[in-house]
């Protein structure tokens, strides 16, 4: 309609300016003309510039003729365009949303949790998300956002949300919100779980649960310890056992007597040594006695 309303102003414009006014006085005809001149310059500028569209960065844009809309979107840059049409421009930049959703857990505990979805308009579908879901995608998103998060956290037990199974309601939330949004031509870059806002009592009661587990945790780690000490001592005593078996029978009062006289010899040679006690003699000799102030 303002490519037509400019059209005529130009053309009346043109004829008022060829044809001019019935007036006596030149000097008011010639105003009148100049006038009409500049109006027209104006309506016939407005008329060009409707037939092309700049469509910035970030953007996309949907041609709607007559209630027609192109299936042929505009990426960024400056398009020739029919100038009957209407030029819708939609972002395709990452859109980021925070939502906080009432819902309830499998035991039908009442749950406030606090999620967020990034998403993005597909440029190639852009015709398809102004006819089916319009210029304001944002409710239709958010409304399957809260869906998808109650119907997910109802299929688990409020502990699990909380705890265990908090990181697969996560990954079940991406891709639940994928297959939802994917058809109507938006693309989900992350779906978090960023918060689970559990009863009073119940957290308090989680919390505790939780705390008594890893002091267990702890103290089978520490019996785990002891019972490997326990083992390798064990062992050892075995080890030692065994050796003296085997070391016994070649332990004759002849081999003592032989070794304690090495080392009475080797401890009267030290400079360290200041007296030597020997011990009695024959068979019930017994190992000398060293005393050292």
């Amino acid at each position: 309609m303002t490519f037509i309303a400019t059209i005529l102003t130009s053309l009346l414009s043109i004829l008022v300016v060829l044809v001019g006014p019935k007036f006596s006085d030149e000097k008011h005809r010639n105003t009148v003309r100049a006038v009409a001149l500049l109006i027209g310059i104006l309506a016939a500028t407005v008329s060009l510039l409707k037939t092309f569209t700049i469509i910035p960065s970030g953007k996309v844009g949907v041609i709607e003729v007559f209630g027609k809309v192109s299936s042929q979107p505009l990426s960024p840059g400056v398009h020739w365009v029919n100038p009957f049409g209407n030029v819708l421009k939609f972002s395709t930049r990452l859109r980021d949303m925070p939502e906080k959703i009432s819902a309830t857990s499998q035991e039908g505990l009442n749950l406030v949790v606090e999620g967020t979805i990034q998403y993005r308009l597909d440029p190639n579908s852009a015709a398809d998300v102004y006819q089916n879901v319009g210029v304001n995608d944002g409710e239709i998103v958010r409304s399957r956002f809260q869906a998808i998060m109650r119907e997910i956290t109802a299929s688990y037990p409020a502990r699990d949300i909380y705890t265990a199974k908090r990181e697969e309601v996560t990954r079940r939330l991406r891709l639940s919100m994928r297959e939802s949004l994917t058809p109507l031509g938006f693309v989900v870059e992350e779906a978090f779980l960023k918060d689970v806002a559990l009863p009073e009592k119940l957290q308090a009661a989680i919390e505790q649960k939780m705390e008594v587990e890893q002091d267990n945790q702890r103290m089978e780690l520490v019996l785990q310890k002891e019972q490997q000490e326990a083992e390798r001592k064990r062992i050892e005593a075995l080890g030692i056992a065994d050796y003296q078996q085997i070391i016994s029978p070649g332990l004759t009062s002849q081999f003592l007597q032989w070794r304690s006289i090495e080392a009475t010899d080797r401890l009267a040679n030290s400079n360290n040594s200041k007296v030597v006690i020997m011990g009695g003699s024959g068979n019930n000799a017994t190992v000398p006695v060293i005393l050292q102030p």
